[in-house]
Protein backbone atom coordinates (compact mmCIF):
# COMPACT_ATOMS: atom_id res chain seq x y z
CA UNK A 1 0.00 0.00 0.00
CA UNK A 2 1.59 3.27 -0.85
CA UNK A 3 1.31 6.16 1.39
CA UNK A 4 1.35 8.76 -1.48
CA UNK A 5 -1.52 7.33 -3.53
CA UNK A 6 -4.60 5.68 -0.99
CA UNK A 7 -7.43 5.16 -2.15
CA UNK A 8 -11.20 6.00 -0.26
CA UNK A 9 -14.35 4.71 -0.17
CA UNK A 10 -16.68 7.65 2.20
CA UNK A 11 -19.64 6.34 3.77
CA UNK A 12 -22.44 8.48 5.29
CA UNK A 13 -20.23 11.16 3.62
CA UNK A 14 -22.30 14.41 4.13
CA UNK A 15 -20.86 17.16 3.06
CA UNK A 16 -17.15 15.26 3.09
CA UNK A 17 -14.73 17.06 5.33
CA UNK A 18 -12.44 14.57 4.81
CA UNK A 19 -12.11 15.07 1.21
CA UNK A 20 -11.49 19.18 2.05
CA UNK A 21 -9.01 17.79 4.91
CA UNK A 22 -7.27 15.45 2.78
CA UNK A 23 -6.86 17.03 -0.31
CA UNK A 24 -3.01 17.25 -1.79
CA UNK A 25 -1.97 14.99 0.95
CA UNK A 26 -2.29 11.28 -0.43
CA UNK A 27 -5.82 11.01 -0.85
CA UNK A 28 -8.10 9.90 -3.84
CA UNK A 29 -11.83 9.27 -3.13
CA UNK A 30 -13.32 6.54 -5.18
CA UNK A 31 -17.04 7.01 -4.20
CA UNK A 32 -19.06 8.75 -1.59
CA UNK A 33 -22.44 7.69 -0.04
CA UNK A 34 -24.66 9.89 1.14
CA UNK A 35 -29.04 10.07 1.17
CA UNK A 36 -29.55 13.56 2.50
CA UNK A 37 -30.94 16.15 -0.54
CA UNK A 38 -28.67 19.36 0.23
CA UNK A 39 -25.47 17.52 1.57
CA UNK A 40 -25.68 15.47 -2.17
CA UNK A 41 -26.25 18.56 -3.76
CA UNK A 42 -23.24 20.07 -2.25
CA UNK A 43 -21.23 16.94 -3.09
CA UNK A 44 -22.32 16.96 -6.53
CA UNK A 45 -21.11 20.63 -7.53
CA UNK A 46 -18.06 20.74 -5.33
CA UNK A 47 -17.15 16.95 -6.71
CA UNK A 48 -18.54 16.40 -9.97
CA UNK A 49 -16.37 13.21 -11.15
CA UNK A 50 -16.65 11.44 -8.27
CA UNK A 51 -19.58 8.80 -7.83
CA UNK A 52 -22.33 9.41 -5.03
CA UNK A 53 -23.71 6.07 -4.63
CA UNK A 54 -26.56 6.69 -1.87
CA UNK A 55 -28.17 3.87 -0.13
CA UNK A 56 -25.23 2.86 1.87
CA UNK A 57 -27.28 -0.64 1.96
CA UNK A 58 -25.93 -1.94 -1.42
CA UNK A 59 -22.03 -1.14 -1.15
CA UNK A 60 -21.20 -4.56 0.17
CA UNK A 61 -22.74 -6.16 -2.95
CA UNK A 62 -21.50 -3.33 -5.34
CA UNK A 63 -17.93 -4.40 -3.83
CA UNK A 64 -18.08 -8.18 -4.09
CA UNK A 65 -19.58 -8.00 -7.97
CA UNK A 66 -17.01 -5.19 -8.91
CA UNK A 67 -19.78 -2.63 -9.70
CA UNK A 68 -17.36 0.26 -7.63
CA UNK A 69 -13.73 -0.02 -6.60
CA UNK A 70 -11.98 -1.97 -3.82
CA UNK A 71 -10.54 1.38 -1.95
CA UNK A 72 -7.65 1.30 1.09
CA UNK A 73 -9.48 3.29 2.82
CA UNK A 74 -12.65 3.35 3.99
CA UNK A 75 -14.43 5.96 6.15
CA UNK A 76 -17.24 7.09 7.87
CA UNK A 77 -19.28 9.04 10.58
CA UNK A 78 -22.30 6.97 11.17
CA UNK A 79 -25.04 8.80 12.53
CA UNK A 80 -24.44 10.52 16.13
CA UNK A 81 -27.74 11.27 17.10
CA UNK A 82 -28.84 7.68 18.41
CA UNK A 83 -25.37 7.99 20.53
CA UNK A 84 -25.93 11.65 21.82
CA UNK A 85 -28.05 12.84 25.19
CA UNK A 86 -30.24 14.60 22.38
CA UNK A 87 -31.14 11.06 20.40
CA UNK A 88 -31.47 9.73 23.77
CA UNK A 89 -28.56 6.98 23.52
CA UNK A 90 -30.65 5.00 21.95
CA UNK A 91 -27.89 3.16 20.59
CA UNK A 92 -28.20 -0.17 18.33
CA UNK A 93 -31.88 0.05 19.15
CA UNK A 94 -31.96 3.06 16.55
CA UNK A 95 -32.13 2.34 12.83
CA UNK A 96 -29.15 5.26 12.95
CA UNK A 97 -27.44 3.28 15.22
CA UNK A 98 -27.49 -0.28 13.39
CA UNK A 99 -25.89 2.10 10.19
CA UNK A 100 -22.80 1.13 12.47
CA UNK A 101 -23.10 -2.51 11.78
CA UNK A 102 -23.50 -1.96 7.84
CA UNK A 103 -20.54 -0.36 7.72
CA UNK A 104 -19.06 -3.33 9.41
CA UNK A 105 -20.23 -5.13 6.51
CA UNK A 106 -18.79 -2.68 3.88
CA UNK A 107 -15.48 -3.57 5.46
CA UNK A 108 -16.28 -7.16 5.21
CA UNK A 109 -16.70 -7.34 1.91
CA UNK A 110 -13.59 -4.54 1.18
CA UNK A 111 -11.61 -6.83 2.95
CA UNK A 112 -12.96 -10.30 1.15
CA UNK A 113 -12.40 -8.26 -2.40
CA UNK A 114 -8.57 -7.05 -1.61
CA UNK A 115 -7.69 -10.61 0.08
CA UNK A 116 -8.85 -12.16 -3.52
CA UNK A 117 -5.94 -9.74 -5.49
CA UNK A 118 -3.68 -9.94 -2.25
CA UNK A 119 -4.35 -6.42 -0.74
CA UNK A 120 -4.28 -6.17 2.94
CA UNK A 121 -7.08 -5.25 4.82
CA UNK A 122 -9.03 -1.99 4.76
CA UNK A 123 -7.52 0.68 6.87
CA UNK A 124 -10.64 1.95 8.44
CA UNK A 125 -11.74 5.74 9.82
CA UNK A 126 -14.71 6.04 11.82
CA UNK A 127 -15.49 9.51 14.13
CA UNK A 128 -18.43 9.86 16.39
CA UNK A 129 -20.07 11.64 19.32
CA UNK A 130 -17.72 11.01 22.73
CA UNK A 131 -21.61 9.48 24.04
CA UNK A 132 -20.82 6.12 21.65
CA UNK A 133 -18.31 4.63 24.36
CA UNK A 134 -21.37 4.96 27.24
CA UNK A 135 -24.14 3.81 25.08
CA UNK A 136 -26.14 1.11 26.66
CA UNK A 137 -26.51 -1.10 24.20
CA UNK A 138 -22.74 -1.24 23.85
CA UNK A 139 -22.37 -0.16 20.02
CA UNK A 140 -18.83 0.51 20.46
CA UNK A 141 -18.13 -2.95 21.79
CA UNK A 142 -19.85 -4.16 18.62
CA UNK A 143 -17.99 -2.31 16.40
CA UNK A 144 -14.48 -3.00 17.87
CA UNK A 145 -15.25 -6.59 18.41
CA UNK A 146 -15.94 -6.92 14.30
CA UNK A 147 -13.21 -4.87 13.34
CA UNK A 148 -10.84 -7.23 15.86
CA UNK A 149 -12.43 -10.62 13.93
CA UNK A 150 -14.00 -11.76 17.28
CA UNK A 151 -17.37 -13.62 17.05
CA UNK A 152 -18.39 -12.37 20.82
CA UNK A 153 -19.45 -9.31 21.80
CA UNK A 154 -16.73 -7.18 23.82
CA UNK A 155 -18.17 -5.31 27.32
CA UNK A 156 -15.41 -4.26 29.41
CA UNK A 157 -16.06 -4.35 33.54
CA UNK A 158 -16.27 -0.57 33.57
CA UNK A 159 -16.69 0.79 30.74
CA UNK A 160 -15.05 2.21 27.34
CA UNK A 161 -12.38 4.75 28.33
CA UNK A 162 -11.78 7.55 26.15
CA UNK A 163 -8.48 6.32 24.77
CA UNK A 164 -7.97 2.98 24.48
CA UNK A 165 -5.88 0.15 21.93
CA UNK A 166 -6.94 -3.23 20.92
CA UNK A 167 -5.02 -5.88 19.04
CA UNK A 168 -7.69 -8.90 17.64
CA UNK A 169 -6.99 -11.60 15.11
CA UNK A 170 -7.40 -8.96 12.15
CA UNK A 171 -6.83 -5.81 13.30
CA UNK A 172 -5.30 -3.51 15.59
CA UNK A 173 -7.59 -0.92 16.46
CA UNK A 174 -6.76 2.38 18.08
CA UNK A 175 -9.32 5.31 19.61
CA UNK A 176 -9.09 8.72 20.96
CA UNK A 177 -11.27 11.77 21.78
CA UNK A 178 -9.61 15.08 20.44
CA UNK A 179 -10.83 18.27 20.76
CA UNK A 180 -10.78 20.64 17.90
CA UNK A 181 -10.09 23.87 20.00
CA UNK A 182 -6.65 22.70 20.09
CA UNK A 183 -6.65 22.34 16.33
CA UNK A 184 -7.35 25.92 15.55
CA UNK A 185 -10.72 26.31 15.19
CA UNK A 186 -12.25 28.07 18.50
CA UNK A 187 -14.67 25.56 18.81
CA UNK A 188 -14.95 23.17 21.87
CA UNK A 189 -16.01 20.01 19.98
CA UNK A 190 -14.86 16.67 21.24
CA UNK A 191 -15.19 13.53 19.22
CA UNK A 192 -14.15 10.40 19.18
CA UNK A 193 -11.92 8.86 16.23
CA UNK A 194 -10.93 5.47 15.80
CA UNK A 195 -8.40 4.10 13.15
CA UNK A 196 -7.85 0.31 12.42
CA UNK A 197 -5.37 -1.57 10.32
CA UNK A 198 -4.00 -5.12 9.33
CA UNK A 199 -0.59 -5.73 9.90
CA UNK A 200 0.50 -2.66 7.73
CA UNK A 201 -0.01 -0.30 9.86
CA UNK A 202 0.21 0.65 13.54
CA UNK A 203 -2.49 2.84 14.38
CA UNK A 204 -1.46 3.22 18.08
CA UNK A 205 1.46 5.55 16.03
CA UNK A 206 -1.36 7.19 14.84
CA UNK A 207 -3.53 8.43 17.31
CA UNK A 208 -0.85 8.57 20.45
CA UNK A 209 1.81 10.72 21.07
CA UNK A 210 5.06 10.25 21.92
CA UNK A 211 5.80 13.02 24.53
CA UNK A 212 8.16 14.97 26.84
CA UNK A 213 7.05 15.48 30.25
CA UNK A 214 3.35 15.48 31.68
CA UNK A 215 2.07 18.78 30.88
CA UNK A 216 -0.23 19.83 27.82
CA UNK A 217 -0.73 23.07 26.72
CA UNK A 218 -3.72 25.33 28.33
CA UNK A 219 -6.16 27.14 26.25
CA UNK A 220 -5.27 30.71 26.54
CA UNK A 221 -7.57 33.82 27.30
CA UNK A 222 -8.32 36.04 24.00
CA UNK A 223 -9.60 39.38 23.60
CA UNK A 224 -13.58 39.40 23.68
CA UNK A 225 -14.18 43.07 22.56
CA UNK A 226 -12.26 43.72 18.85
CA UNK A 227 -12.60 46.15 15.92
CA UNK A 228 -12.44 44.42 12.58
CA UNK A 229 -12.92 46.64 8.92
CA UNK A 230 -14.81 49.38 11.25
CA UNK A 231 -17.58 47.38 13.11
CA UNK A 232 -17.16 46.93 17.12
CA UNK A 233 -17.46 43.55 18.54
CA UNK A 234 -18.30 41.70 21.22
CA UNK A 235 -17.98 38.01 21.70
CA UNK A 236 -18.72 36.05 25.39
CA UNK A 237 -15.95 33.73 25.34
CA UNK A 238 -12.77 32.33 23.90
CA UNK A 239 -14.35 29.74 21.91
CA UNK A 240 -17.96 28.32 21.01
CA UNK A 241 -20.09 25.89 22.10
CA UNK A 242 -20.00 22.60 20.08
CA UNK A 243 -22.07 23.55 16.83
CA UNK A 244 -25.16 21.41 17.03
CA UNK A 245 -27.04 20.42 13.95
CA UNK A 246 -30.18 22.06 14.64
CA UNK A 247 -28.64 25.55 15.35
CA UNK A 248 -30.18 26.84 13.08
CA UNK A 249 -34.05 25.97 14.02
CA UNK A 250 -33.21 26.10 17.97
CA UNK A 251 -30.61 28.79 18.40
CA UNK A 252 -32.79 29.99 21.12
CA UNK A 253 -33.31 27.28 23.39
CA UNK A 254 -30.20 25.31 23.58
CA UNK A 255 -27.28 25.65 26.55
CA UNK A 256 -24.96 28.32 24.23
CA UNK A 257 -28.37 30.48 24.22
CA UNK A 258 -27.49 31.03 27.59
CA UNK A 259 -23.75 30.91 28.06
CA UNK A 260 -23.24 33.40 24.85
CA UNK A 261 -20.69 30.89 22.80
CA UNK A 262 -23.00 30.66 19.92
CA UNK A 263 -23.53 34.63 19.98
CA UNK A 264 -21.59 37.59 18.15
CA UNK A 265 -22.45 41.05 19.23
CA UNK A 266 -21.87 43.40 16.61
CA UNK A 267 -22.49 46.98 16.88
CA UNK A 268 -23.85 46.36 19.88
CA UNK A 269 -26.63 44.28 18.26
CA UNK A 270 -26.70 40.89 18.93
CA UNK A 271 -27.10 37.85 16.10
CA UNK A 272 -26.80 34.14 15.81
CA UNK A 273 -23.24 32.59 13.66
CA UNK A 274 -24.08 32.90 9.95
CA UNK A 275 -23.68 30.26 7.94
CA UNK A 276 -20.42 31.26 6.67
CA UNK A 277 -18.75 31.89 9.87
CA UNK A 278 -19.74 28.43 10.86
CA UNK A 279 -18.49 27.03 7.59
CA UNK A 280 -15.22 28.72 9.29
CA UNK A 281 -15.25 27.48 12.40
CA UNK A 282 -15.29 23.92 11.02
CA UNK A 283 -12.66 24.68 8.89
CA UNK A 284 -14.37 24.76 5.52
CA UNK A 285 -13.68 27.25 2.92
CA UNK A 286 -15.64 30.04 2.55
CA UNK A 287 -18.91 29.42 0.63
CA UNK A 288 -18.51 25.67 0.59
CA UNK A 289 -22.11 25.25 1.52
CA UNK A 290 -23.18 28.29 -0.85
CA UNK A 291 -24.75 26.12 -3.53
CA UNK A 292 -27.87 27.65 -5.84
CA UNK A 293 -30.96 27.80 -3.86
CA UNK A 294 -29.21 26.94 -0.11
CA UNK A 295 -31.16 27.96 2.44
CA UNK A 296 -29.76 29.05 5.66
CA UNK A 297 -31.24 26.26 7.59
CA UNK A 298 -29.97 22.81 5.39
CA UNK A 299 -26.17 24.94 5.52
CA UNK A 300 -26.62 25.12 9.71
CA UNK A 301 -27.72 21.17 9.66
CA UNK A 302 -25.08 20.40 7.05
CA UNK A 303 -22.13 22.06 8.85
CA UNK A 304 -22.80 21.10 12.31
CA UNK A 305 -23.19 16.94 10.94
CA UNK A 306 -19.92 17.12 10.05
CA UNK A 307 -16.03 17.25 10.96
CA UNK A 308 -13.61 19.37 12.44
CA UNK A 309 -11.37 19.45 8.83
CA UNK A 310 -8.25 20.43 10.67
CA UNK A 311 -8.52 17.26 13.37
CA UNK A 312 -9.15 14.78 10.32
CA UNK A 313 -6.35 16.40 8.20
CA UNK A 314 -3.65 16.28 11.44
CA UNK A 315 -4.96 12.59 11.76
CA UNK A 316 -4.56 11.92 8.05
CA UNK A 317 -0.95 13.24 7.86
CA UNK A 318 -0.32 10.71 10.99
CA UNK A 319 -1.74 8.24 8.52
CA UNK A 320 0.38 8.69 5.29
CA UNK A 321 3.53 9.72 7.63
CA UNK A 322 2.97 6.10 9.57
CA UNK A 323 2.38 3.96 6.33
CA UNK A 324 6.33 5.66 5.04
CA UNK A 325 8.09 4.43 8.07
CA UNK A 326 6.24 1.34 8.65
CA UNK A 327 9.32 -0.90 8.49
CA UNK A 328 11.64 1.40 11.11
CA UNK A 329 8.97 2.78 13.15
CA UNK A 330 7.99 -0.23 16.23
CA UNK A 331 4.16 0.11 17.28
CA UNK A 332 4.08 1.93 20.93
CA UNK A 333 4.61 -0.73 23.54
CA UNK A 334 1.83 -0.39 26.21
CA UNK A 335 2.57 -1.30 30.04
CA UNK A 336 0.57 -4.25 30.95
CA UNK A 337 -0.93 -1.91 33.72
CA UNK A 338 -3.14 -0.61 31.19
CA UNK A 339 -4.72 -3.97 30.18
CA UNK A 340 -8.17 -3.99 30.74
CA UNK A 341 -9.36 -7.19 28.77
CA UNK A 342 -8.00 -10.09 27.80
CA UNK A 343 -9.54 -13.13 26.05
CA UNK A 344 -7.53 -15.65 23.92
CA UNK A 345 -5.78 -13.68 21.08
CA UNK A 346 -7.95 -10.63 22.08
CA UNK A 347 -6.07 -7.81 24.28
CA UNK A 348 -7.72 -4.56 25.10
CA UNK A 349 -5.81 -1.49 26.84
CA UNK A 350 -7.41 1.64 28.63
CA UNK A 351 -5.33 4.54 28.48
CA UNK A 352 -5.86 8.09 30.58
CA UNK A 353 -6.14 11.31 29.82
CA UNK A 354 -3.23 12.88 30.47
CA UNK A 355 0.16 11.84 29.61
CA UNK A 356 1.57 8.66 30.99
CA UNK A 357 5.06 7.08 31.31
CA UNK A 358 5.68 4.35 28.69
CA UNK A 359 9.54 4.60 29.22
CA UNK A 360 13.03 5.83 30.67
CA UNK A 361 12.47 8.83 29.47
CA UNK A 362 9.34 9.43 27.15
CA UNK A 363 5.46 9.34 27.90
CA UNK A 364 2.44 8.85 25.90
CA UNK A 365 -0.02 11.40 25.13
CA UNK A 366 -3.92 9.75 24.56
CA UNK A 367 -5.63 13.30 25.73
CA UNK A 368 -8.20 15.23 24.07
CA UNK A 369 -5.23 17.67 23.55
CA UNK A 370 -2.22 17.34 20.69
CA UNK A 371 1.07 17.52 21.94
CA UNK A 372 1.38 20.85 19.91
CA UNK A 373 -1.67 22.30 20.06
CA UNK A 374 -2.86 25.14 17.31
CA UNK A 375 -5.11 28.11 18.87
CA UNK A 376 -7.24 29.60 16.44
CA UNK A 377 -9.45 33.16 17.39
CA UNK A 378 -13.24 34.26 16.80
CA UNK A 379 -11.72 37.76 15.56
CA UNK A 380 -10.56 35.55 12.53
CA UNK A 381 -14.17 33.95 11.97
CA UNK A 382 -16.64 36.72 12.38
CA UNK A 383 -18.14 38.29 9.31
CA UNK A 384 -18.57 41.74 9.26
CA UNK A 385 -20.90 41.84 6.32
CA UNK A 386 -23.69 39.84 8.35
CA UNK A 387 -26.83 39.68 7.12
CA UNK A 388 -29.84 41.75 8.80
CA UNK A 389 -31.71 38.02 9.07
CA UNK A 390 -29.32 36.94 11.70
CA UNK A 391 -29.99 39.42 14.25
CA UNK A 392 -32.33 38.74 17.00
CA UNK A 393 -34.85 40.76 17.55
CA UNK A 394 -36.32 42.03 20.97
CA UNK A 395 -39.28 39.26 20.68
CA UNK A 396 -36.03 36.81 20.46
CA UNK A 397 -34.32 38.20 23.12
CA UNK A 398 -37.09 38.59 25.58
CA UNK A 399 -37.76 34.75 24.91
CA UNK A 400 -34.43 33.91 25.92
CA UNK A 401 -34.68 35.86 29.17
CA UNK A 402 -38.46 33.98 29.97
CA UNK A 403 -37.23 30.78 29.44
CA UNK A 404 -34.49 31.05 31.34
CA UNK A 405 -36.66 32.55 34.30
CA UNK A 406 -39.02 29.97 33.81
CA UNK A 407 -36.18 26.97 34.33
CA UNK A 408 -33.89 28.82 36.52
CA UNK A 409 -30.97 28.61 34.42
CA UNK A 410 -28.07 30.14 35.08
CA UNK A 411 -26.81 32.72 31.92
CA UNK A 412 -23.78 34.57 30.75
CA UNK A 413 -24.15 38.03 32.88
CA UNK A 414 -22.85 40.14 29.82
CA UNK A 415 -25.01 38.25 27.56
CA UNK A 416 -28.25 38.50 29.94
CA UNK A 417 -27.33 42.55 30.09
CA UNK A 418 -26.99 42.71 26.25
CA UNK A 419 -30.49 40.76 25.95
CA UNK A 420 -32.14 43.30 28.49
CA UNK A 421 -30.87 46.41 26.79
CA UNK A 422 -32.21 44.96 23.28
CA UNK A 423 -35.41 43.78 24.41
CA UNK A 424 -36.51 46.67 25.95
CA UNK A 425 -36.35 48.73 23.37
CA UNK A 426 -39.94 47.38 22.26
CA UNK A 427 -42.63 47.47 25.29
CA UNK A 428 -43.90 44.28 26.63
CA UNK A 429 -47.53 44.55 24.73
CA UNK A 430 -46.13 44.84 21.45
CA UNK A 431 -43.31 42.06 21.98
CA UNK A 432 -46.51 40.01 23.46
CA UNK A 433 -48.90 40.96 20.32
CA UNK A 434 -46.03 40.11 17.84
CA UNK A 435 -45.23 36.52 19.82
CA UNK A 436 -48.59 35.58 19.36
CA UNK A 437 -48.25 35.63 15.39
CA UNK A 438 -44.60 34.34 14.85
CA UNK A 439 -44.11 30.71 13.93
CA UNK A 440 -43.10 28.73 16.66
CA UNK A 441 -40.35 26.01 17.16
CA UNK A 442 -38.45 27.30 14.20
CA UNK A 443 -36.48 30.45 13.24
CA UNK A 444 -38.99 31.32 10.19
CA UNK A 445 -37.41 34.18 8.21
CA UNK A 446 -35.02 31.25 7.42
CA UNK A 447 -36.80 28.34 6.82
Amino acid sequence: MQPSNLTVGSICSGIEAASVAWADIGFTFEWFSEISDFPSKVLAQRYPQIPNLGDMSHISEMLISGAINSPDVICAGTPCQSFSVAGWMSGLTDLRGNLTLEFVEIIKANDAVRKISGQPRSIVFWENVEGVLRDKTNAFGCLLSSLLGVQNEIRPRNGWPKAGMARGPERTVAWRVLDAKYFGLPQQRRRLYLVAGGPDLSPENILFERHEGIGLPNYPASELNFTLNGHSFEVFRSYTDCLYAAYGTKWNGNAAAYNGSLFVCQNDRLRRLTPLECERIMGFPDGYTKIEKAKPTARYQAIGNSWSVPVVRWLGNRVTQQLAKTHHDPAIDIPDDYRIFVDKNVEIFGLQDDPFWIDSDRYLNCSPVPSKATIGNLRDIVDPEADEKFYLTPVGCKGILRRRAERNLRINPLLEERLIRISSQWSDEKIEAISKIQPRGRFGRLA
